[in-house]
């Protein structure tokens, strides 16, 4: 090969890149939940332009009016616009999934490498800490913790970031167990460089395609725990919207006002299959053992 193909080729690093994002692109069920992913994101940020109803403002001549030209979606008990508060709830939920999973990522992926690359004692301590948490459901944990912090939007997110952390330590440490004996690991510690050196420039970039996967699917559990915990009170508080708590105030309205509950119901449904579809497709293009 000459060395004027040699220079023109893409470095290695550039190159997987290009191949998986390639291998993305193919994978139509990944664009789907992209693309689910990105108008969720769109509405939610560009809300306030995309209606012109305050979604706490309190009509009581227009209660529980039925989906109509005025209202798109209705409005519930207390003649509140569902379509706007829908945009402004679709901000919490997004807040909730992604503010929990970056707190259960600095809380769980240090842990984890700490305990895949030292080993011993250390190693002990963290997995037996990750495996009693472990042993506790992740929804159960997420709501004793909401319920001892106290009901409100942050306090629901530290919960549901805590009670996921431990999947995270877990991923991160059978990564670790997996790279710290490779040869360019090995070689690396030959010429001297420090523990924390080899972690951070030669470990974590190697496993952080797992993290990436994960994360990108916890968001979606994420989003059903805030729901959760704000169905049950313990989320966001009224009058601010929140897809969970327009559940909980629909259940009462069921058979009076079911548009109250199925457009709710709807988008958490929409949002989950999106960031799945958007997990699964990451872990495709990411994994170098998938052929093209």
């Amino acid at each position: 090969m000459s060395s004027q193909a040699i220079q023109g080729a893409p470095p290695l690093p550039e190159r997987r890149r290009n191949r998986s994002w390639s291998k993305f692109k193919r994978n139509r069920s990944a664009m789907l939940g992209a693309a689910i992913v990105l108008f969720i994101i769109i509405i939610a940020v560009f809300a306030p332009l995309l209606t012109s109803f305050d979604p706490a403002q309190v009509s009581f001549t227009a209660v529980r009016k039925a989906p109509s030209a005025t209202h798109w979606l209705g409005t519930d008990e207390l003649g509140r616009d569902i379509f706007s508060r829908l945009l402004y709830g679709a901000r919490a939920s997004l807040l909730a999934g992604m503010c929990s999973v970056l707190i259960a990522l600095a809380a769980g992926v240090p842990l984890g490498l700490l305990a895949g690359y030292f080993g011993g004692l250390i190693d002990g301590c963290i997995s037996r800490l990750t495996e009693a948490l472990l042993s506790i459901p992740f929804l159960i944990l997420a709501i004793a913790l909401a319920a001892f912090l106290g009901p409100s939007l942050t306090n629901a997110m530290i919960a549901i970031g805590i009670s996921a952390a431990p999947l995270f330590i877990r991923l991160a440490r059978g990564q670790v167990l997996a790279i710290k004996n490779e040869d360019y690991v090995q070689s690396t510690r030959s010429l001297g460089a420090s523990n924390t050196r080899i972690i951070v420039r030669h470990i974590l970039p190697n496993v952080m395609p797992a993290l990436i996967v994960q994360a990108t699917i916890m968001i979606a559990s994420a989003i059903i725990a805030e729901a959760s915990l704000s169905f049950l009170g313990l989320g966001l508080q009224p009058p601010n919207p929140s897809w969970g708590s327009m559940l909980n105030t629909a259940k009462n309205f069921m058979t009076q006002a079911p548009w109250m509950s199925v457009f709710p119901g709807t988008a958490i449904f929409l949002a989950v299959f999106g960031f799945n579809l958007l997990g699964d497709g990451l872990r495709d293009a990411l994994d170098p053992r998938q052929d093209d």
